[in-house]
């Protein structure tokens, strides 16, 4: 898995536009170089290669910890350190939940833990278009109304993992029996880790969009025409 996320790494870092300008400008070079000691590599050492996704094999709290640096840490940093002009913000936007949406469907979950096929399809689903979302939403905005639009999409996304923290927290039955076996080592029945889990997506995955959401509102605001 490693070396499929390192290989996926160097694909985005040696395909971009600032990767582009390095031939032009150094300065460009040493950015990059900053980008993805900075940015990329922490971002995908703590999602794929660090305790954090050794803990996902036990608790689906973890899992979706991991989540949560995928989508907040990760692919906003490849969003930064490398912009994808004209990206299609709101088709990312509807793949991205569908990904999300099927992350957490037990008949999905069931065949991404039994597949590693499924499980790297899953991750590739999240990052790129996290990637492209990301890259559109935090694109500089010529209009108050763009910036609401980005903002918005920003709140919905915020919104549907609310949704799903929820459905986890409230849920009367374990959803996800791949964990029946791991949790108790950690004193969590199944049950609990599960809730455990919605509280981690419904309240530390929230107050981050809210924020971004916010700093896009004021963003747009502030380059609004003097009257």
């Amino acid at each position: 898995r490693g070396l499929g996320v390192a290989a996926a790494g160097a694909v985005v870092a040696f395909v971009s536009p600032l990767c582009a300008l390095t031939v032009a400008l150094f300065a460009a070079r040493s950015l990059h170089h900053a980008v993805v000691i900075l940015l990329i590599a922490p971002a995908l050492a703590v999602a794929f290669v660090g305790p954090l996704c050794a803990l996902t094999v036990a608790l689906f709290a973890a899992r979706t910890a991991h989540h949560l640096v995928v989508l907040l840490a990760l692919a906003p940093a490849l969003a930064v350190a490398f912009p994808w002009r004209r990206a299609p913000v709101g088709g990312a936007f509807v793949a991205l939940s569908v990904a999300l949406w099927a992350w957490h469907l037990p008949a999905v979950y069931a065949a991404a833990w039994d597949s590693a096929a499924v499980y790297w399809a899953l991750q590739g689903a999240l990052i790129l278009p996290g990637w492209a979302f990301w890259a559109g939403v935090l694109a500089r905005r010529e209009s108050f109304e763009r910036a609401l639009g980005a903002a918005g999409m920003v709140a919905a996304l915020a919104g549907q993992m609310g949704l799903i923290g929820a459905i986890l927290v409230f849920a009367p039955g374990v959803l996800y029996p791949e964990h029946l076996a791991g949790t108790a080592a950690f004193g969590l029945t199944a049950l609990q880790d599960q809730q455990l889990a919605g509280l981690v997506m419904w309240v530390p995955g929230m107050l981050p969009m809210a924020l971004i959401a916010g700093w896009l509102l004021r963003r747009g605001w502030a380059g609004l025409p003097a009257r």
